[in-house]
């Protein structure tokens, strides 16, 4: 099961126009979200790290995606 609540993405994906959402289509979404929030942490890490920095910015994050 995702970390991301399912009624969090429920509400993401009615903002984009859908009037109904599947639980199922919500996890999904949900497990996806998390892979890329993985990948980009992972590389903003990588980066501040290169910068001789401890602490992950909001550019390192912007300059990951």
């Amino acid at each position: 099961m995702p970390e991301i609540p399912k009624s969090s993405v429920e509400r993401l994906i009615r903002a984009a126009g859908a009037k109904r959402v599947s639980g199922e289509a919500a996890i999904s979404l949900a497990r996806i979200l998390e892979d890329m929030a993985s990948d980009i942490s992972l590389k903003a890490v990588r980066l501040a790290k290169h910068a001789g920095r401890k602490t992950v910015t909001a550019e390192d994050i912007r300059l990951s995606k």
